[in-house]
């Protein structure tokens, strides 16, 4: 008999589907569906945009009775911002609305569930997000929203690291001498490429981790490792799409949070439609049992 180290046992905790869900796996995953290796599919650029295609058309199917749940991500992030204001942070307000990139894979988890039941039933309904916390995997699908969350804080940390050691560490005196400096001096335009080279390493890490595996987590019963591996091999097959796909979300999330963080309201339900149909254009459909 061999028994197992905790390092062997925690990646055996996470290999298997959480059971802290309520719904059981029967329930909540078809039977008719099998529990094989999730198998990757290249993909074009024409499947990124009938995703997004897919993912107006789901938008549009939910009307507005749904939408103000979605207000949720732009009172947070202006919240968020007029703390970083008037604490000082000004340095911080950009990175914090290119971090919604980092985060919002987690954040649209819901939605993921809402193009999931739409399948399922044919209808599209806001309260579909709750079932999220029913799923059996709903464990992992926590763990790798908390793992999201702490490459978002960190960051914030790199990110005020290169503001210290460029035009720091003092805070600026004002918002308009923080825009001089930061455009039309030799530290500024330091700080600029340092966090753009610094942010895109952790948009492509962030992207390898989660462009798949909070979908694929709730459409089948594979554990975080699983998951993880899943999404790492997609990026792999696909870098080009792929690469594209993280700048398309990046910059669609910016023009949201440039009005207040408003336009998260339709940016966020949109691209997280269009990741469920993007994952089903990755990820080959499981064979079906006799």
């Amino acid at each position: 008999m061999h028994i197992r180290n905790p390092i062997e046992w925690a990646v055996a905790q996470l290999e298997t589907p959480s059971i802290l869900g309520s719904a059981p796996p029967e329930a909540y995953w078809p039977a008719t569906r099998q529990e094989g290796a999730p198998e990757v599919q290249q993909i074009t650029l024409a499947d990124l945009r009938e995703s997004v295609r897919r993912g107006l058309h789901d938008f549009a199917a939910g009307r507005a009775d749904w939408m103000f749940l979605w207000l949720i991500y732009p009172i947070l992030g202006l919240f968020i911002a007029l703390t970083e204001a008037r604490g000082g942070w000004l340095p911080l307000l950009f990175p914090t609305a290119a971090g919604f990139a980092l985060i919002g894979p987690f954040c649209a988890v819901g939605l993921y569930e809402m193009s999931r039941q739409r399948e399922i039933t044919g209808k599209l309904n806001w309260l579909d997000t709750f079932n999220v916390l029913r799923s059996p995997s709903i464990g992992a699908i926590a763990g790798l929203g908390l793992c999201l969350i702490a490459v978002f804080l960190a960051w914030l940390l790199v990110a005020q690291e290169i503001y210290d050691v460029t035009l720091g560490p003092a805070p600026p005196a004002s918002a308009w001498r923080f825009m001089q400096d930061l455009f039309t001096t030799p530290a500024g335009w330091a700080m600029i490429g340092m966090g753009w080279v610094v942010g895109v390493i952790f948009a492509v890490g962030a992207l390898a981790i989660s462009v798949v595996s909070f979908p694929l987590l709730l459409d089948r019963p594979v554990g975080l490792v699983t998951a993880i591996a899943t999404s790492v091999m997609a990026v792999r097959r696909n870098p080009v799409p792929l690469g594209l796909w993280g700048v398309l979300v990046v910059v669609a999330l910016l023009l949201g949070a440039v009005p207040c963080f408003i336009g998260l309201v339709v940016v966020l339900p949109v691209l997280g439609h269009a990741t469920w149909h993007l994952y089903r254009r990755i990820v080959r459909p499981p064979a079906i049992q006799v």
